[in-house]
C-alpha cells in the first residue's frame, strides 16, 4: 500500500508539472494578445527564452540555493553546491516526506522558477531590448527568486518567523511583480501612451488570443496550486482545487461589476485580469480557507485590479498587460488574507505576513533596480525610438508574425 501511495503521489505531481508548464503558453498568448502585432515574435521569443533560462539556471544553482539543507548567514542564505545533488536516500525527496521522487520535485519547482521573469516580460513589453531582458532574466531567476523562496520554503528566517505562503502569492508573484514595477519605472512609458494631461489607450491586437491565454493560465493553476499540496491526498487536493476555482470566478465577476459601475464599460481584458488576480490572491491560502473565504479573497482581488490599473496610469507608469496589478497588488492582498481568513487568522499571523511581504518586497525591488539600472547605464535597456515605432519584430528578429498584415 505504501508503494502504491508513492506511485500515485508521483504521478499526480508529474501531472501538475505538465499543467504548470502549460501556463507558460498561457502567459505568452495573454501577452501577445494585449499588445500590438508588430511585437508578437519578440514577446514569444522572450517567453521561450524565460523557460529555457529558468530550467537551466535552476539546474545549475537555483535549486541548491532554494533548498540548500545547510543554512548560514543568519538563515538568510544557503547553498548545497552546483548542479542537482541527489539526496542520501536515492530518488526520494526527504523534505516531501518521501511522497514522490527527488527528480519530480526538482522539475515541479523549476517550472515555478521561470514564472517570476515571465511576469516581468508582459509589463516591459514593446520597448525593452531583447539582450537586456535576457540578461535580467538570467540574474533574477538564477539568484533572486531562489534566495527569496528559500526564506520560507527552504527553511529560512521567514519560515522561522511563521510567515505562510502556500504556493507563492508573495514568493512567486510578488517577486515578479516588484521587478515588473521597477522595470516599467526605469524604462518609461511606450511612445504615445501619455500626452498632455491625457492617457491614450493602446489596444492589443488580438483579444481572442489573450482570452485563450487567460483560460490556459486558469487551467494550469490547478497544477500550480494543486501540486503545492505535495501529495495526491484526496481531501487536501480537492479543497485546494475548489478554493482556487472559486477565487478565480469571484475575481472575474467583481472586476466585471466594478468596471461596469465605474466606467460604464464591459471590458473583457479587465475581466480576464480579474480572473488572474483572483488566482494570484488565493495562491497563498488555498489550503487554509473554505469556499466563502475564497470567494471574498477573489472578490477583493477583482476590485483591487481596477483600482490598481487606474492608479498606475495616474502615476504615468505604463504596464501593457496589467502584470503589476495582477501579480503585485493581488499578491500582497492574497498574502495578507492568510492573516485575515482561514485557520491561521489573527494579529500575530497578520504581522508575520506583513514582515514577509516587506522583506521580500525590499529584496526584490532593490535587486531588480540594481540589475535594470546597470542595463540602462550600459545602454542595454530600451530600444531606440525608431525601433519602437517600427516594431521589435522587424528590428530584433528581422521578420513579422503576420506576413499578410501591414503594421502600424
Amino acid at each position: 500500500m505504501e508503494d502504491l501511495n508513492f506511485v500515485i503521489n508521483n504521478v499526480w505531481m508529474m501531472l501538475c508539472i505538465v499543467l504548470v508548464f502549460i501556463m507558460h503558453l498561457g502567459f505568452s498568448l495573454l501577452e501577445i494578445g494585449l499588445t500590438r502585432a508588430k511585437n508578437t515574435i519578440n514577446i514569444l521569443f522572450k517567453n521561450v527564452m524565460v523557460l529555457i533560462i529558468g530550467l537551466l539556471t535552476y539546474t545549475l544553482l537555483g535549486f541548491s540555493l532554494m533548498y540548500p539543507g545547510e543554512i548560514f548567514a543568519g538563515d538568510l542564505i544557503g547553498f548545497a553546491g552546483f548542479g542537482i545533488p541527489l539526496p542520501g536516500n536515492g530518488l526520494t525527496a526527504e523534505y516531501a516526506s518521501g511522497n514522490y521522487t527527488f527528480y519530480t520535485d526538482f522539475l515541479f519547482q523549476a517550472m515555478f522558477a521561470a514564472t517570476a521573469a515571465t511576469i516581468v516580460s508582459g509589463a516591459v513589453a514593446e520597448r525593452i531590448k531583447l539582450s537586456g531582458f535576457i540578461a535580467f532574466s538570467i540574474i533574477y531567476v538564477g539568484l533572486v527568486y531562489p534566495i527569496a523562496g528559500f526564506w520560507k520554503w527552504g527553511g529560512g528566517f521567514l519560515d522561522e518567523l511563521g510567515f505562510y505562503d502556500f504556493a507563492g502569492s508573495t514568493l512567486v508573484h510578488s517577486v515578479g511583480g516588484w521587478a515588473a514595477l521597477v522595470g516599467i519605472y526605469l524604462l518609461g512609458p511606450r511612445i504615445g501612451k501619455f500626452g498632455e494631461g491625457e492617457t491614450k489607450v493602446i489596444p492589443g491586437h488580438s483579444i481572442p488570443l489573450s482570452t485563450v491565454g487567460a483560460f490556459l493560465l486558469w487551467f494550469g493553476w490547478f497544477g500550480f496550486n494543486g501540486g503545492s499540496v505535495l501529495s495526491a491526498n484526496p481531501a487536501a487536493t480537492s479543497l485546494v482545487l475548489v478554493t482556487t476555482c472559486i477565487a478565480a470566478a469571484a475575481g472575474g465577476l467583481s472586476s466585471f461589476v466594478f468596471t461596469r459601475i465605474r466606467y460604464r464599460s464591459n471590458d473583457l481584458s479587465m475581466v480576464l485580469n480579474g480572473i488572474l488576480g483572483g488566482l494570484v490572491g488565493i495562491t497563498a491560502s488555498a489550503d487554509l480557507v473554505g469556499v466563502g473565504e475564497a470567494f471574498l479573497i477573489g472578490t477583493g482581488s477583482g476590485i483591487l485590479i481596477v483600482f490598481s490599473v487606474a492608479w498606475l496610469e495616474k502615476l504615468r507608469l505604463d504596464d501593457p498587460v496589467g502584470a503589476v496589478s495582477v501579480h503585485l497588488t493581488c499578491g500582497i492582498w492574497g498574502t495578507l488574507a492568510v492573516g485575515i481568513f482561514g485557520n491561521l487568522a489573527g494579529w500575530q499571523q497578520l504581522l508575520s505576513q506583513m514582515i514577509g511581504i516587506s522583506a521580500v518586497g525590499i529584496f526584490a525591488a532593490l535587486t531588480s533596480f540594481a540589475i535594470f539600472s546597470a542595463l540602462k547605464k550600459s545602454n542595454e535597456l530600451r530600444v531606440s525610438e525608431q525601433e519602437e515605432i517600427e516594431g521589435l519584430d522587424l528590428h530584433e528578429h528581422g521578420s513579422a508574425a503576420y506576413s499578410e498584415l501591414k503594421y502600424e
